[in-house]
């Protein structure tokens, strides 16, 4: 019997990871399977349980249950524990939690867009699971400083106190601030809604990247507007996968030719 993957989230049915992990798998020879489960808004820990009692070996984490996933664990890495986020699941006699999501978004960024991070002034929007998983690899990458920004202030101030040296601020608190590099880590692109940034924010030049990715979201095309260089997150959704793939089976697939097939369709 193929061993049993599968990415939980709500909504999940537009995700590209059973793809991806069917090419990974294909080039290193794994035999298995990965597939969707859109869990109900109130149902994570069932939904989980009963994919788990039916042998599953491990889960994908996305939106909204990153958090919820934290505290489903029965231990977490390191990485996790500073993001208190979870998007990786590995079943076996307990339940054991990562997040892989901030090496893929760094990797995507130094990698595949030549993103030099330690030089960049950089802002995270949101303060959610998203952007939990990505503070403390934004860190270790020697950004040279690391803004974030929320709806809910109070959200971004608790965000940015669990970790040295990082500034927090509202949306409209942003005013005459200018970045190198803009992340998106909320998730209004799904709605087709955009945070309102001040106009010094999206400089000309600068990076604009939105987690969201196969659509052009409203926060992409303002970027462009305004000058800035704008970039959707399939490179982070393949790049982590990668992690969460090495997690589960013990070796690391090559992700640019993954990456290359992905965007041309």
């Amino acid at each position: 019997m193929r061993d049993r993957y599968a990415i939980i989230g709500n909504p999940v049915m537009h995700s590209k990871s059973p793809r991806i992990h069917a090419e990974f798998a294909r080039a290193t020879g794994q035999d298995l399977e990965y597939g969707r489960i859109e869990a109900p808004l109130d149902a994570f820990e069932r939904a989980a349980d009963e994919f788990r009692s039916q042998g599953g070996k491990g889960l994908n984490v996305t939106l909204p249950f990153k958090e919820a996933a934290f505290r489903y664990c029965d231990r977490v890495s390191g990485r996790a524990r500073a993001a208190q986020a979870v998007n990786t699941l590995v079943f076996g006699n307990d339940v054991f939690g990562d997040t892989t999501d901030g090496v893929g978004l760094v990797t995507d960024l130094t990698r595949n867009l030549n993103v030099l991070l330690s030089a960049k002034q950089v802002l995270l929007m949101g303060a959610g699971g998203a952007a939990q998983g990505v503070v403390q690899a934004l860190l270790d990458a020697g950004v040279a400083r690391l803004a974030i920004a929320n709806r809910t202030l109070s959200r971004a101030e608790a965000l940015a106190a669990r970790f040295s040296g990082v500034t927090s601020c509202s949306y409209e608190g942003l005013a005459g601030h200018e970045f190198d590099v803009v992340v998106n880590a909320t998730s209004a692109g799904l709605r087709n809604d955009a945070p309102v940034l001040p106009a010094s924010v999206l400089k000309r030049g600068a990076l604009a990247y939105d987690m969201v990715y196969g659509r052009d979201t409203p926060f992409l095309a303002a970027a462009r507007a305004a000058g800035a260089r704008a970039c959707d997150g399939l490179g982070m959704l393949v790049e982590q996968a990668a992690e969460s793939f090495l997690l589960w089976r013990g070796v690391r697939p090559e992700t640019h030719s993954v990456l290359e097939r992905l965007r041309a369709g």
